[in-house]
């Protein structure tokens, strides 16, 4: 796992040089398939060094982390174009992957909370620096404070742990059972706002709105899924305890969820609906861990991997119609269908795998945590049904108002798309179609690491 890390801090002088934009894109993407072939071990960690492994959930999150961070570059191009600090971008998207991979590849919980927090900075430079209007900087206060307002109580909650426990490997968590109950509120919350959960998202949609393209990208694809990643690393060791206040997230998270889907059939901002659409299907996510069973951790870690590519392909192409019209407003993008049909095709492509139409990723993870939540009570079975019409209904909205209507005339100039912009959706869509094909390994993992957690307790308790 050291070796990776090296390749990328071998990658930094690189940004600096002249004319090295696409030179460090495809160093990534190379790093991408080097990862990808990496030997794993589907039951345990693997690629062990001194404080880095990768297991099932971090090998899944870092393909993507590593995927994304390619297509980041690729979506901001007019940066290299003006020459707009594009070294010192990709510096900055380069420390952003380091601080990710690390994330999610340290077995110490102490390092993973100071990488977690960590990877916060990059991101905040990203939308102060390259953001497009002066009310970025108030969405950077708000990205800072929702976040470091609960991360105080983790690092406590995790000094508190090594002081019981005298270690702070997240292997060996799964030796214990702390039934505490500010230990479990302070573990979990910060975690919880980084979903976002209903009543701490606020800071989502206005970081998006104000984030330029590859600000968007990364936190809909990887931010929001270190909250989830999080989640299913901690409440291993708060499993009696979220048993008795586990409910008290479901309800909020399903009844939020059903909100904002509501909520986003008022937006006006394309770039605000897909934020805001990302909240409710990050809720399902929350309901599906708290419910602390098989399906609901496969179908959180599947979906968490579908929605980063379908959200990210999504804002993608709401900055491509942004850079023609010069405004992300559904009043003046109308009629875009005249233009660009074939841009039309791919609008249809991601807004259905947004609804989880098959064979998408979403689909199979929404199948798995519907499944999970109406097994812990039949009572979620109304709010998932009103989720799962309105996220339908908001995609074929957001459609029909880009798409059909009279087109604005004051468009006098407007260009086709580009084959770069083509290929870049391609390279979103493709892995979220394909790689449903291969469920059997996001499925597997935690059926394999359950079956050995239940022969510890079998064997805990003969003794």
């Amino acid at each position: 796992m050291l070796k990776f890390f090296m390749m990328m801090l071998f990658m930094i002088p690189l940004c600096f040089k002249k004319n090295m934009f696409w030179l460090v894109q495809m160093i990534m993407m190379l790093m991408f398939f080097m990862f990808m072939n990496l030997t794993l071990n589907i039951m345990n960690f693997s690629n062990l060094s001194y404080m880095l492994g990768c297991d099932m959930i971090s090998y899944g999150l870092i393909l993507l982390s590593i995927w994304i961070s390619f297509l980041m570059i690729m979506a901001s191009e007019s940066l290299f174009k003006v020459n707009f600090y594009s070294s010192f971008f990709l510096f900055n998207i380069l420390m952003l992957l380091i601080m990710l991979y690390l994330t999610f590849s340290v077995l110490n919980l102490f390092m993973f909370y100071l990488f977690f927090e960590g990877s916060l900075i990059p991101t905040l430079m990203l939308i102060i620096g390259w953001g497009y209007q002066p009310e970025r900087i108030q969405a950077g206060m708000y990205l800072l404070f929702y976040t470091l307002f609960v991360s105080l109580p983790l690092l406590l909650g995790i000094f508190y742990i090594y002081n019981k426990l005298s270690y702070m490997t997240i292997y060996f968590l799964k030796f214990y059972d702390l039934d505490m109950f500010m230990l479990y509120l302070s573990m979990i919350l910060a975690f919880l706002v980084k979903m976002p959960m209903y009543f701490v998202h606020l800071w989502l949609p206005k970081a998006h709105v104000e984030a330029p393209i590859s600000g968007s990208m990364i936190l809909a694809a990887i931010m929001l899924k270190l909250g989830g990643y999080g989640l299913l690393r901690v409440l291993i060791i708060l499993q009696k305890i979220n048993l008795k206040m586990g409910f008290i997230w479901i309800i909020i998270s399903l009844i939020g969820g059903f909100y904002i889907s509501l909520k986003c059939f008022c937006q006006i901002d394309m770039k605000s609906l897909i934020a805001y659409s990302s909240v409710a299907h990050m809720s399902i996510v929350i309901g599906g861990i708290m419910t602390m069973n098989y399906w609901g951790f496969m179908g959180a870690y599947v979906l968490m991997i579908g929605h980063g590519l379908c959200s990210s392909g999504m804002f993608c192409l709401s900055n491509i119609m942004y850079e023609r019209v010069n405004s992300r407003s559904l009043f003046l993008n109308k009629g875009l269908m005249n233009f660009m049909p074939s841009m039309s095709l791919w609008w249809f492509l991601f807004l259905s795998s947004n609804m989880a139409a098959p064979p998408s990723l979403n689909l199979m993870g929404e199948i798995s945590l519907i499944n999970s939540l109406i097994s812990w009570s039949w009572l979620t079975m109304l709010m998932l049904m009103m989720i799962s019409f309105f996220s339908a209904g908001y995609s074929l909205y957001l459609y029909s108002m880009t798409q059909h209507g009279k087109f604005n005339s004051s468009m006098y100039s407007f260009y086709s798309g580009l084959s770069r912009e083509y290929l870049m959706l391609f390279l979103h869509w493709l892995p979220l179609n394909i790689m449903i094909m291969k469920i059997d390994y996001s499925m597997i993992w935690f059926y394999l690491n359950n079956l050995n957690k239940m022969l510890i307790c079998g064997i805990k308790n003969m003794n």
